[in-house]
């Protein structure tokens, strides 16, 4: 194999799951659970010119949210426990699964705008 030849990066999912660089796959993308590291400290890439936003937030929330809601209404009318029951189970359950899930997907989205080269939609000014 030529020198010159890029390799293909890691997978969105292994990017996601396991905090890859798009480019390299080295293990730099996060730099706290959830929050993005500024650049990459083996190739460079620089994390700040992707624009993931908010969107994995409210998207997976809601997500979440419908899962542990439905789960919790199940146990609910099966086995009617205290509301405390519910609290101590369901609040660190739906903390937990939204983080976690959360990690996962800004990591994938990022990675995703890398590989498809994504930027910002410009206006054409040149048209008639």
């Amino acid at each position: 194999m030529a020198d010159d030849v890029e390799l293909p990066g890691p997978s969105l999912a292994a990017a996601g799951l396991k905090g890859l660089c798009p480019r390299c796959g080295a293990p730099t993308l996060f730099a706290g659970w959830a929050r993005f590291a500024d650049r990459c400290g083996q190739c460079g890439l620089d994390y700040d010119q992707f624009n993931v936003g908010d969107g994995p937030a409210a998207f997976l929330t809601l997500i979440i949210g419908t899962i542990i809601t439905a789960l919790a209404i199940a146990l609910e009318l099966t086995l009617h426990p205290p509301i405390w029951l519910h609290m101590l189970i369901w609040v660190p359950v739906t903390a937990a699964g939204v983080l976690y899930a959360l990690r996962l997907a800004k990591g994938a989205l990022l990675a995703a705008e890398y590989r498809n080269a994504a930027k910002e939609g410009r206006i054409r000014q040149d048209a008639p």
